[in-house]
């Protein structure tokens, strides 16, 4: 094993219970630590004791530590979370593709909690939850106000019990209450089919634990089913990333043993690495390399890889890797742009720090954070466009992000009118039957960009975009 790898034991991209993140679990002390502000410190102290001596009510010492560390680490970037014993519990399960809840991904906004996507066949998703809404209260409790941990925990209970989420939906400028039952959400993190003879489809919704050895089983039906493929769609709309170590393996897969898959650079040592094509960088435990399983071709097989704004962190490094190499065609829109890496430091047996520590770059050297992966063919999401894309959050959206190294947006007039324009069409839309409401799902015959992806692969014409624009940071004003 090595010395990368000691010391970054588990590393992942996305957060399945919070925020989207690449997340490093660190295992090794700091050998060193910067000088303390001591005269800061003491306010701290200071302030700490008036709060438990003179406020009106008695106080809890520990919630007002907990707290303390919350707001502190959470000021800094969307991504950064201090983990208590139940949260760090269940992040760890997260990772694994197995919990109890109502099975959405979320972030913060405005101190409410925003749906980033529903996890496919969960019950928030069975309950038409949908990207973008913000949820105002969980049962009888307010969610302003509360951190992020705390909402997940009262969101989080025993199988089968029922969990009330109110919602305010701003695009149908409504606010409604969903009754949710919560499960175990086994995650299945990959789907597979053949499109037509040929021609194949291959989805991953995350990456998580075992995506790696259902990816490659996902592929071997494949093969058994046609050893002659001509083409295969590696779809990765709508997800959020997961462990980073499945990302390198995925991407290994299908370029040349050895190349750069993603490299990582930050201000310690330990945060500048580089992630290739080899069984060192992405196996985390021993045994059998996975990947030789596959088929020799997998290498070759021609390729095109869906992508969209909800694709983050570790579908974007795969993205990005085989974008670089040109093994694929990319095509869709532009990504979700999560290129930061948070390192999970243990605090004592139970709880733990999630700090940014590095961003990560593509093989070429590209940063990803607050841009992400631009296409090379924009496509719709219908025949009809993409007429809702501009309303879609992305990593530059969210309050505190890193820039990057990149210029911030400035608002642009434009931009403005064409959301407006959206939310009206929004709007209409709302008012027609849930059924018909529904997006096409995702592999079937009513999949505009996967009859598009087929027909690139076929080298017939492909209905591009001719509405998507990339969104490019701009000189900052002031």
């Amino acid at each position: 094993m090595s010395q990368k790898t000691k010391i970054a034991g588990w590393i992942a991209a996305g957060a399945l219970a919070g925020a989207l993140a690449t997340v490093s679990l660190q295992t090794v002390a700091r050998g060193t630590v910067a000088p303390l502000p001591l005269e800061e410190l003491r306010q701290l102290a200071d302030v700490f004791g008036i709060v438990k001596s003179d406020y009106v009510e008695p106080v809890d010492e520990k919630k007002l530590i907990t707290d303390a560390i919350s707001g502190m680490v959470t000021s800094l970037d969307p991504h950064s979370q201090y983990f208590d014993k139940k949260s760090f519990k269940e992040f760890r399960e997260g990772t694994s593709g197995r919990f109890v809840g109502v099975g959405i991904e979320i972030t913060q906004e405005d101190g409410l909690i925003k749906v980033v996507s529903p996890i496919e066949g969960s019950p928030a998703d069975r309950a038409d939850i949908k990207p973008g809404d913000l949820i105002t209260r969980v049962d009888d409790t307010a969610v302003k106000g509360l951190s992020m941990n705390e909402a997940i925990k009262r969101m989080r209970g025993e199988p089968g019990t029922k969990v009330t989420l109110t919602i305010l939906r701003k695009d149908e400028n409504r606010t409604f209450a969903v009754t949710v039952t919560r499960e175990e959400i086994r995650t299945h993190s990959v789907k597979a089919k053949m499109v037509e003879p040929g021609y194949a489809w291959l989805r991953l919704s995350q990456f998580q634990e075992r995506t790696v050895d259902d990816f490659v089983a996902k592929i071997n039906e494949l093969y058994k089913k046609d050893p002659h493929l001509k083409g295969l769609v590696l779809d990765l709309r709508n997800d959020p990333g997961g462990l980073l170590d499945a990302a390198v393996a995925v991407s290994s897969a299908f370029l040349p043993e050895g190349v750069t898959v993603v490299s990582t650079n930050g201000q310690i040592a330990e945060s500048k690495a580089t992630y290739k094509a080899r069984p060192e960088d992405y196996m985390r435990r021993r045994g059998n390399d996975p990947l030789k399983r596959l088929p020799a071709t997998v290498k070759t097989v021609p390729m095109v890889v869906l992508v969209n704004e909800g694709s983050a962190s570790a579908s974007e490094i795969v993205a990005g890797a085989l974008q670089d190499h040109q093994r694929a065609v990319i095509m869709g829109s532009q990504t979700f742009g999560k290129g930061s890496v948070q390192t999970v430091r243990p605090l004592g047996p139970d709880t733990a720090l999630k700090i940014t520590t590095a961003l990560y770059y593509t093989p070429s050297g590209k940063v990803i954070q607050a841009k992400g992966i631009v296409p090379d063919v924009m496509v719709d999401e219908t025949a009809e466009g993409s007429p809702y894309a501009i309303l879609r959050m992305r990593e530059a959206d969210l309050d505190k992000h890193l820039s990057g190294g990149a210029e911030e947006e400035q608002k642009d007039p434009e931009l403005e009118k064409e959301r407006e324009a959206a939310l009206k069409r929004l709007e209409a839309e709302s008012r027609k039957p849930a059924s018909q409401r529904r997006t096409p799902e995702y592999g079937s015959t009513k999949d505009f960009p996967l009859q598009q992806a087929i027909a690139k692969l076929k080298g017939q014409p492909v209905k591009a975009s001719k509405t998507l624009t990339v969104r490019k940071p701009t000189t900052k004003t002031e």
